[in-house]
């Protein structure tokens, strides 16, 4: 089944639908092509730094919230996999489990997934005790005693954040010197972060939820448990941009290169999101990304 749409996003995140919502609203032919369900990574956790919504919020009722509001103007929505790109041809061309799709603009919201531990019991305990972002799930550790694993900018960050709203934070490093650029140590005594040097977490303990972490000294090959609250992982992200390999420059870390304005290195495609370089990844900046982008696609839509 081969349809044609003025705009096809990729990925139904925040930046995928705010971008539907917009183009939907502006009168452009709207596909949306989702491989999970709406909300993307928010729909994995709790929100309550969203504007508009004073309690918290569910990420996977906001994710429907969002995708109403874009199909509202007639957006439509695909729930099936995108197996292969054509981004140069005019029109593009996308291959799906729904089958092939072209269209004038293609938006990527394709989204970037925290980096994981790989520990036996981590994808349970995740929403448990085990989280991946601060400054999305910090509030849920008021006055708790929690651990940081990493060493670099993100995992200080972090640290230093959780300090704040914490009553302990550990700062979890399998060196014995921080990744992070220097202007952070000293927030980090400031704050009163303790750094546990030369180890990795080997363990999580608990049933229902997270009592502790077993550590194991790198150095030594010595383990001990330490009781925290939560477990915050930061040891980076990896954007889901392999499908557009070949066609979009990307940094080294795989992040599609794109600006405020979300034009990627071939006219007609956008990058809004987490999959796109940019200094702050959340919820409301990649719905930001997802309006300008079709700001942006509208000076080849009106042609």
């Amino acid at each position: 089944m081969s349809q044609s749409y003025d705009v096809v996003i990729i990925g139904g995140g925040p930046a995928g639908y705010t971008a539907g919502l917009y183009s939907a609203r502006s009168g452009f032919t709207t596909a949306i092509v989702e491989k999970l369900s709406p909300g993307g990574q928010m729909a994995t956790t709790s929100v309550d730094n969203y504007p508009g919504f004073p309690e918290t919020i569910d990420g996977f009722e906001l994710g429907e919230k969002m995708q109403q509001g874009a199909e509202r103007f007639g957006a439509k929505t695909f729930f099936a996999t995108v197996s292969s790109v054509d981004l140069k041809s005019d029109p593009k061309v996308l291959e799906t489990s729904s089958g092939p799709i072209q269209a004038k603009v293609v938006i990527i919201a394709t989204g970037a997934n925290p980096r994981h531990l790989g520990l036996p019991r981590e994808e349970n305990m995740s929403g448990k005790g085990v989280a991946y972002c601060a400054t999305c799930d910090g509030r849920m550790f008021k006055d708790k005693v929690v651990a940081v694993n990493g060493g670099g900018n993100s995992a200080v960050e972090d640290a230093i954040y959780l300090a704040k709203i914490c009553k302990k934070v550990y700062l979890v490093h399998r060196r014995d010197k921080l990744r992070a650029t220097p202007v952070y140590w000293d927030s980090l005594k400031k704050n009163g972060v303790e750094i546990v040097w030369n180890s990795t977490v080997k363990g999580i303990l608990g049933d229902s939820k997270v009592t502790g972490v077993e550590l194991e000294n790198v150095k030594t090959g010595a383990t001990s448990e330490l009781s925290v609250d939560g477990l915050f992982v930061a040891i980076g992200r990896k954007p889901e941009s392999s499908l557009f390999a070949g066609q979009l420059d990307m940094d080294k870390a795989g992040y599609i290169i794109a600006g405020e304005d979300t034009k990627t290195s071939l006219p007609g495609v956008y990058a809004a999101g987490d999959v796109r370089t940019k200094a702050f990844r959340q919820i409301i900046t990649a719905a930001s990304d997802g309006a300008n982008a079709v700001h942006s696609a509208e000076e080849i839509l009106m042609k």
